[in-house]
């Protein structure tokens, strides 16, 4: 298994988005340079007034299947 960790931001605006199954995966890019696509699903447990916001780690098998997503930080 490996790891990315990034900072990730979202208005609630641009979330509804995700919450409409208008966009169904988010793109990222980590520290590192290194980019990845997960569910926007992921992210719904992360989800606050001001829409998703902070410091995550994702981890993924080696078939670069989501395993967890986690924040670390707001």
């Amino acid at each position: 298994m490996s790891e990315i960790r990034f900072r990730l931001t979202i208005d609630a605006d641009e979330y509804l988005r995700y919450y409409r199954g208008e966009v169904d995966s988010v793109q990222i890019t980590s520290v590192e340079g290194k980019s990845f696509q997960f569910p926007a699903s992921a992210l719904q447990k992360y989800v606050d007034r001001s829409g998703v916001n902070g410091s995550f780690r994702l981890i993924y098998d080696d078939d670069n299947k989501l395993v967890s997503l986690d924040r670390i930080s707001n």
